[in-house]
């Protein structure tokens, strides 16, 4: 299973700061001699962590494939048909977010901006992905955009994962809809699963490339990686979090070898 290895939150430490360390572009190199597949970074409207100038400088000089997440707005837009990354995948972005908190909607008037944006890409031989939900109707709705690939949400088997199997639920980020009985705890991880299972296998019947994303950590990823059809995870703030002790290469390759 490919690796793409999401490195905003080395921007992020560097924002916290307001200053030019660390540099994201220094874990290119060690991110391809862990065994990385891929590089992701998401260019966000209001620019939070990653940077315009970032992004050109991965892109220009990254040896791995780089995978830039960004909205559908006509701005960002013009900026990565400019830059040219080996893919573009759309993410929904609301400002008051702390990080993505679900899959694209298929609704009007946002399907006719996919539309338009995916179009407009793909003239210019850029790979387009959508970061969806695992429902039918989001995996129908990507068929009918004629995207290269789709990736999944597991932002919600993360979070219940997380209060049924770590001390989340004893922290002030505490998921507080998820604090109920473990049994129902486990009832909703076996359907979050089913639902990630069936979605792969409904997107695959399609010939849609499947990858999948978010919360993924080096505890939850085993079943993710057990869904046949799923061929890429892009991983990036356990990644990130582990490296401040072990090193970032370390990181990487503890992460590779659960995905092996």
């Amino acid at each position: 299973m490919l690796l793409g290895v999401n490195i905003d939150h080395i921007a992020v430490l560097r924002e916290a700061r307001k200053i030019n360390d660390p540099d994201p572009l220094q874990a290119i190199g060690i991110a391809q001699r862990s065994g990385a597949d891929q590089i992701t970074i998401h260019l966000r409207e209001d620019r939070r962590h990653i940077h315009d100038e970032d992004v050109r400088k991965i892109i220009d000089n990254s040896p791995l494939p780089v995978n830039l997440e960004c909205s559908v707005d006509p701005d960002i837009v013009e900026i990565v048909a400019e830059l040219k990354p080996h893919r573009a995948t759309f993410v929904p972005e609301k400002r008051e977010e702390v990080t993505t908190e679900g899959g694209l909607s298929m609704d009007e008037p946002n399907f006719s901006n996919l539309d338009k944006a995916i179009h407009y890409l793909k003239a210019r031989e850029i790979e387009t992905s959508l970061f969806i939900d695992p429902t039918d109707e989001a995996v129908r709705g990507a068929k009918t955009l004629g995207v290269d690939w789709v990736e999944f949400h597991t932002g919600t088997y993360a979070n219940i994962y997380a209060m049924l199997y770590t001390n989340l639920s004893k922290t002030h980020h505490s998921i507080k809809p998820l604090e109920i009985e473990r049994s129902k705890l486990k009832k909703l991880l076996k359907e979050a699963i089913t639902q990630l299972e069936e979605a792969t296998r409904y997107a695959d019947d399609f010939g849609l490339k499947i990858a999948a994303g978010h919360g993924l950590n080096y505890q939850n990823v085993k079943a993710i990686t057990d869904i046949e059809g799923i061929s890429e995870l892009n991983i990036g703030q356990s990644i990130i979090a582990r490296s401040v002790f072990t090193g970032l290469e370390k990181a990487i390759t503890d992460m590779k070898k659960l995905l092996s």
